[in-house]
């Protein structure tokens, strides 16, 4: 195709600035999960935007923060070894929550790095237009970025104007994907990060960050439905108590909610079972680590 023109595009920044809602948003389906609690994306989450003459390559990294352990350390080095493989990186703010000290480590991290940085200001819905400038300004005296682009990726606000933006700059290259795929990622990955999404949304603050969500068995069954068993890993037994919930409940619900969405994702029938494990402090042991999925060369 001629002057056809692709690449890799990062999205980084501190925990709960809306890059999965920014991902959704451009993609057109719900491909990285979201949650108001921080540090959701624990791996790359690669969204493929295919129009008609470019094809951009998003990859959603781990937010940035100080690591406590040592699956932290593997979500922080994961978006680091990023920054250097891309075309272009977008360094998102939450344009509520301001400059904080989180944003600092990530500038001085962009310092090293010889790719385009553009400073997207998200949720500018929230804040009124006279406190815009003042915030470009302190930004601005930080780094040299290519532009400063505010949006709301929930609105939609300059989300098509970022885009075209993006699309300028792209080298000519081939399409990396074939146009109806959205996502390197294989189903069974996707499947895990919806119910793990209902985890957060549904469970009280300790849950969140100690559990993981494995595939335990896919299966066809004759009547175009899919039958699904996965458990969710969490750390102590009283997790384990509050996953469970009264006579059941709470697992009850995360499972229905889970169940709604893979089938809008699959367009078929799904059976869901769901059990919940104890597996002690999982989140520092490095075979326990591997087995859930999380890999780098780090590690």
């Amino acid at each position: 195709m001629e002057n056809f023109k692709s690449g890799f595009v990062a999205i980084i920044g501190r925990p709960n600035v809306g890059k999965s809602t920014f991902m959704n948003k451009v993609i057109g389906q719900k491909i990285a999960i979201m949650s108001d609690k921080a540090q959701t994306t624990r791996n790359k989450i690669q969204g493929v935007l295919t129009q008609d003459d470019a094809q951009i390559v998003f990859i959603d990294t781990p937010g940035i923060h100080k690591p406590k352990h040592r699956l932290g350390d593997f979500m922080v080095k994961t978006a680091e070894n990023t920054l250097n493989e891309v075309d272009s990186i977008l360094f998102m703010i939450n344009a509520k929550e301001g400059y904080g000290r989180g944003d600092q480590y990530i500038l001085d991290m962009l310092q090293n790095v010889n790719r385009p940085v553009y400073l997207v200001i998200n949720k500018i819905d929230l804040i009124h237009p006279d406190d815009l400038f003042p915030l470009i300004e302190q930004y601005k005296g930080k780094l040299a970025f290519e532009e400063v682009i505010p949006i709301s990726a929930l609105e939609g606000n300059n989300v098509t104007h970022l885009l075209d933006v993006l699309k300028g700059n792209l080298p000519e290259g081939p399409q990396y994907y074939p146009e109806d795929q959205v996502t390197d990622h294989p189903e069974r990955f996707i499947i895990t990060e919806l119910i793990r999404e209902k985890v957060l949304q549904l469970t009280r603050e300790e849950i969140p960050h100690s559990i993981a969500v494995v595939m335990e068995n896919m299966e066809e069954r004759d009547n175009n439905s899919l039958f699904i068993q996965a458990t969710i890993v969490t750390e102590r037994k009283t997790q384990k108590g509050i996953l469970i919930g009264k006579q059941g409940s709470m697992l009850k619900n995360i499972g229905k909610y889970a169940r709604q969405d893979i089938e809008a994702l699959l367009g078929s029938k799904v059976y869901l079972e769901l059990w919940v494990k104890v597996k002690k402090d999982w989140r520092n042991k490095q075979n326990q680590l591997h087995e859930y999925g999380f890999r780098s060369d780090e590690y």
